[in-house]
């Protein structure tokens, strides 16, 4: 029985791991699909998945199609390979069919909208993503770190105050406290002046409230990339205890655009900090950390599954929005330089430019696939 619950476990994880990989790719290129047929843009072929063909279906001038390795899909469009030198070839559609003109033509078109359509892809996988934070906010709630204490610094501030773990902190200088994070701002607004601290304390027969006031120190900590930062602290940690509160319609939205920014804002960050070498080379992930994660969150439900795909989807959307030659970054430079000096880079400028952009992207790729094999087998 054991045997039979790891390996329904192991193909829950990997089902999950499909879903997620496919689905999130799949969007972003239905966002360039959708952009360029508003625009008149000619597409060939929408693939849900790549490799062979396995059934395909013909609408107006696309074939709509499906191929038998579900991790993502494609959009084929006219003239994006440069056919607009031939026009038999331009004018072809997926089944070998005269059908398509030159004003269908992706390259023929102006920079501008060549622009929007690259740009897209990346905004699409930035909008699921919001659309899961608001999703899970209406339907689910909103989860949040509780303001109860788990553990108290001997010799600390809130020690000589004799707060205890398990105290609920309610109040910080008259301030409803609901979540955790409002203690770390309550306690550091007052940038190291005595706060009035409010808790609930449970003595067993009865809950207890009582006030203490308590000077914070000037310490420091480590944020999340690891780097000393200065803070007023009193010396408590949070029990790791987490609630759930239910969100109306318009609260919903406001927490999924909330959410959504600072996942943005959060990815940009990361970005920023492993430029700078504070984030180690070691620490970037690829596929494999990628499918990890999501097999390690289907064990937790459906939930967990959703919020780790709003997170790699804004982290697929950032990254496709790199300057970098062959990601969708690079053709928006190219797009951009176009609608500045009013005509296009020349082939020997964007051939050179695409060589060195897929020498960094393999580059990448091959650092993150070690890196996720050096944490698989140490």
């Amino acid at each position: 029985m054991d045997i039979l619950l790891s390996w329904l476990s192991h193909w829950q994880g990997a089902v999950a791991v499909v879903l997620v990989l496919g689905g999130l790719i799949l969007f972003h290129e239905l966002g360039h699909f959708t952009v360029a047929r508003l625009f008149g843009i000619g597409v060939r072929t929408f693939s849900l998945g790549f490799g062979p063909r396995i059934w395909g279906r013909q609408v107006g001038k696309t074939e709509y199609r499906l191929s038998l390795v579900p991790l993502g899909g494609y959009v084929s469009m006219v003239g994006e390979e440069g056919e607009e030198e031939d026009p038999e070839v331009l004018a072809r559609d997926a089944s070998n069919n005269v059908t398509f003109d030159r004003s269908e033509s992706f390259a023929l078109r102006p920079a501008w909208q060549r622009m929007l359509v690259v740009l897209a892809g990346p905004v699409a996988n930035i909008i699921l993503a919001f659309f899961i934070y608001w999703g899970v906010a209406l339907f689910i709630g909103q989860s949040f770190l509780e303001p109860v204490i788990g553990s108290v610094v001997d010799g600390s501030p809130a020690a000589k105050a004799e707060l205890r773990a398990g105290d609920r902190i309610v109040e910080i200088d008259g301030k409803p406290i609901q979540d955790w994070s409002e203690v770390i701002e309550g306690i550091g607004a007052g940038q190291g002046r005595p706060v009035k601290v409010m808790l609930e304390r449970d003595e067993g027969r009865e809950i207890v409230l009582f006030t203490t006031e308590i000077t914070p120190e000037a310490k420091t900590r480590k944020n999340i990339f690891g780097e000393e930062q200065p803070a007023w602290l009193i010396g408590i940690m949070a029990a790791g205890t987490y609630g759930t509160r239910e969100l109306g319609a318009m609260d919903a939205l406001t927490a999924g655009f909330k959410q959504t920014w600072g996942m943005i804002a959060f990815t940009l960050e990361s970005f920023k900090k492993l430029f700078e070498r504070v984030v180690p080379l070691d620490q970037v992930g690829g596929p494999i950390l990628i499918a990890q994660m999501v097999g390690q969150q289907a064990e937790y439900g459906v939930t967990g599954v959703l919020l780790m795909a709003a997170l790699i989807s804004v982290n697929l959307g950032i990254l496709n929005l790199l300057p970098v030659p062959v990601l969708d970054g690079g053709h928006i430079l190219f797009a951009l330089i176009e609608m500045i000096r009013r005509r296009p880079v020349t082939d020997k400028v964007r051939d050179a430019a695409i060589r060195v952009g897929m020498t960094l992207l393999l580059g990448l790729m091959l650092l993150a696939t070690w890196n996720d094999l050096v944490r698989l087998f140490s």
